[in-house]
């Protein structure tokens, strides 16, 4: 059956309007994004000073043989994993990397449902686990585009209070690290028990020497829990800048697939205008024809 003219010309019609929806979209993700880059950069500035504290004062006399429960691995009873994913679509293969990568471990890891346990951050997911059968233990919707710690703190020192209750003996996070504006990779960080504190990668080259108030376990009884916060923090910065490239990135897609569109119609709809045309003069030629 035939498309009339006036079909194909408000199909042109609604696609231009999809298309500049699309684009103020693309726009508007590539605001944020550049906001998210920067407040990645500069909690990377925090993170180095922080890790490289830490690891000069367990390479100190003073704390050598800490036997802080949050450095310390333990028989694995139960997992807990932080899943970090957007509260709304739009944001092409974001989630949906994240969450078959996180089904993927527990089907790999874990036959027991008793065995592991999902902190979720992001509508998206949330929704996905519970679809399945599967509920958080903790839940936050509604983060903000470039969130502050403040906004996450409540999660974030839920998760740690969990590990040290033992409710759970390993913590990590899986989330899209942010390489590019074009690309993502998924991760899976273990953020507790904390065991990337190597003395031997920090070394500044001078001799350590400190002075501790109120002693060596008290501090690191209150820096290792801030750590290992800071940490996850850092990965749903990180996570939300990926969020902002994929939304950027699928909507100048969505644009361009509309625009390609648009051509194709503008085609179709110029042949059958010239076929209209056409059959109009045929007509009038046979009309006249008739009247000789």
């Amino acid at each position: 059956m035939a498309v009339s003219l006036n079909e194909i010309k408000n199909k042109i019609a609604s696609t231009k309007n999809t298309s500049q929806i699309t684009n103020a979209m693309q726009m508007v993700s590539a605001a944020k994004l550049g906001k998210s880059e920067q407040a990645a950069k500069d909690f990377q500035v925090y993170a180095k000073r922080v890790r490289q504290l830490l690891t000069d004062l367990l390479d100190s006399e003073l704390v050598a043989g800490s036997s802080n429960p949050m450095l310390l691995s333990r028989p694995v009873k139960k997992t807990g994993y932080i899943v970090i994913t957007s509260d709304r679509g739009l944001v092409g293969g974001y989630n949906s990397t994240v969450l078959k990568a996180v089904m993927d471990l527990i089907k790999e890891y874990h036959e027991d449902p008793e065995s592991y346990a999902i902190i979720s951050i992001g509508g998206m997911g949330t929704d996905f686990f519970k679809a399945r059968g599967i509920e958080p233990i903790y839940e936050l919707r509604g983060l903000a585009d470039q969130p502050s710690f403040d906004e996450v703190q409540k999660i974030i020192n839920k998760a740690v209070a969990m590990y040290q209750a033992e409710l759970f003996d390993e913590l990590y996070v899986c989330y899209n690290h942010h390489v590019n504006s074009l690309t993502s990779q998924m991760r899976v960080e273990q953020m507790l028990p904390i065991v990337d504190l190597d003395p031997n990668e920090a070394a500044t080259g001078y001799a350590k020497e400190f002075d501790l108030e109120p002693g060596k376990e008290a501090l690191l009884n209150q820096l290792l829990p801030q750590y290992a916060e800071s940490m996850i923090y850092g990965a749903i910065i990180d996570a939300k800048t990926a969020e902002n490239a994929a939304g950027m990135t699928a909507m100048q897609t969505a644009t361009d697939n509309a625009k390609k569109v648009i051509s194709e119609l503008t085609i179709q709809y110029n042949r059958a205008r010239q076929a209209a045309i056409t059959q109009e003069i045929t007509e009038i030629v046979a009309g006249a024809s008739a009247l000789e």
